[in-house]
């Protein structure tokens, strides 16, 4: 099969003994990754937070009695980071200390599936879980701020506006993204129907209500959250669709240095890096049908994608294989 622009992995980091879930790098340090991880694909069993760099001393694991999701980065303390846990529970780790989490939270009824930290109003983070609600935290109350019941399946991903402290965007099993105001109450300001579980969401990081959706109909879709009409209770036009993977796109991430380019992560074990600039115009919903690379250096499902936010170009991805995966996209 031909692979447009193939890339080979320039670091390979082992998660032995359990299967990636999502990857984050540090907003402080260029080479600091995070990975969430499960064993036995967290179906049961423990979980382990594993953190690497380029010096030994910056490797180190957290273990968990129940499957760990998602991992974000406090953006206020260089040596934090929050996971989302299988248990319901949240747990906030220090990188200089050993073992255990320095809090722990436990109010959602269901796996957490989806954590992110507020980079605009640094105090906060979302959580979003199996229990079909989105929960607001800092760091320093015991328990949540807000708590919003976005859908009525699963939230598969949460992520808050780069641009807007105060909005929040879910992607949901009923086949749904939505994005919320938090001044605003439990009612969606824009609902984005893909037509499938959605199971992943980004916002671009250059137009403030643009967004990208990836789930089980295989395909990413962009979409411009301000063209919602009231008139449709809401409901957001598709702006372009992006098609390609085999199966379904697991995760997907806006550039962080080029507007018009996201990477996208999928059960067909492949990692895609497309761009918006290669949409079929005109039309009446533009398509791109060919990414600019095609990276096949896993031997399972990945499931979690980010962008470098120190080294443009670079990709990070994390698999079921039990690796993750740093390499150069070729945009």
């Amino acid at each position: 099969m031909h692979r447009p622009g193939a890339a080979s992995a320039s670091k390979r980091y082992p998660t032995p003994g359990y299967a990636g879930y999502n990857v984050a790098w540090s907003p402080f340090f260029p080479d600091r990754l995070a990975v969430a991880s499960s064993a036995n694909y967290g179906l049961v069993g423990n979980g382990r937070l594993h953190l690497f760099g380029s010096t030994p001393a910056q490797v180190k694991v957290f273990d968990t009695q129940d499957g760990i999701f998602d991992v974000a980065w406090s953006e206020v303390h260089e040596n934090q980071i929050v996971s989302a846990c299988g248990d319901g529970s949240i747990k906030l780790w220090d990188a200089t200390l050993d073992d255990h989490p320095i809090r722990n939270w436990q109010e959602h009824a269901r796996e957490v599936f989806s954590i992110d930290w507020n980079n605009v109003q640094k105090d906060f983070f979302a959580s979003g879980s199996w229990d079909g609600s989105v929960k607001i935290w800092t760091p320093e109350r015991p328990t949540s701020v807000q708590t919003i019941p976005a859908h009525s399946a699963c939230v598969y991903r949460c992520a808050w506006s780069p641009h807007n402290p105060n909005l929040l965007a879910t992607a949901s099993g009923d086949g749904t993204a939505s994005v919320f105001d938090l001044r605003g109450g439990a009612r969606p300001v824009a609902t984005m129907s893909a037509g499938g579980e959605v199971l992943a969401l980004d916002w671009n990081k250059y137009k403030p209500m643009t967004l990208a959706t990836g789930g089980t109909d295989r395909a990413i879709k962009v979409w411009e959250a301000h063209t919602a009409a009231p008139s449709s209770g809401g409901l957001v036009p598709e702006r372009c669709v992006l098609l390609g993977h085999q199966y379904a796109v697991r995760d997907v991430a806006w550039s962080p240095h080029k507007n018009s380019v996201i990477a996208s992560a999928s059960y067909d074990m492949t990692t895609r890096v497309w761009s918006m600039d290669d949409a079929s115009v005109p039309a009446q919903i533009p398509m791109v049908n060919t990414p600019r690379q095609v990276y096949s250096g896993h031997r399972e499902f990945v499931v979690g994608v980010a962008w470098s936010l120190f080294e443009p170009g670079v990709l990070a991805s994390a698999s079921w294989d039990m690796e993750t995966h740093v390499w150069p996209a070729m945009v």
